[in-house]
């Protein structure tokens, strides 16, 4: 049986992050690092996102995610109305450009213990795509692959009888 010969993005490893982030809403949810915790939960909690960008004159400085609340605040036993969130984001982000693609995201995820990548055209943060973006994109290409593969048999199967 030929199968045909894939283009690269259609094998999942060799996904563009254009494609992914092409499929994401509009939009990146970010706060200063002056900014209160409580705020910042606000804004996590309104938007329902686990995970904001830090941004500086529009300078990525850091992110700062729903762990990061619940263990440099809550277990920490900080105010959230008086701590900024500079003194609770993580400065070293790990960020990707347009030109990573979905395995690129996969291994630096994994290599790192993170579930969250911003996205950097530019010098700007444009998106942020999630463990959560790369699993639906799995389930969508999965999906797609087992179509395919149930038309080919059913394609078989006719044209043997």
């Amino acid at each position: 049986m030929d199968h045909p010969l894939r283009r690269p993005e259609e094998i999942l490893a060799y996904r563009s992050l254009q494609q992914i982030v092409d499929a994401k809403p509009k939009g990146v949810w970010s706060v200063g690092p002056a900014d209160t915790v409580l705020a910042a939960l606000q804004i996590m909690a309104d938007k329902n996102v686990g995970l904001l960008v830090v941004l500086e004159q529009g300078k990525l400085v850091g992110v700062v995610s729903e762990r990061d609340f619940a263990r440099r605040v809550v277990l920490a036993r900080k105010s959230p109305e008086q701590t900024p969130v500079s003194d609770i984001m993580v400065r070293n982000v790990i960020t990707v450009d347009l030109a990573h693609a979905f395995g690129d995201c996969l291994r630096l995820m994994h290599q790192h213990g993170i579930r969250h990548l911003p996205v950097v055209d530019k010098g700007a943060v444009i998106s942020v795509v999630s463990i959560r973006d790369l699993l639906r994109e799995a389930v969508t290409h999965n999906a797609k692959v087992i179509a395919e593969l149930e038309r080919e048999r059913l394609n078989m199967t006719v044209s043997m009888a």
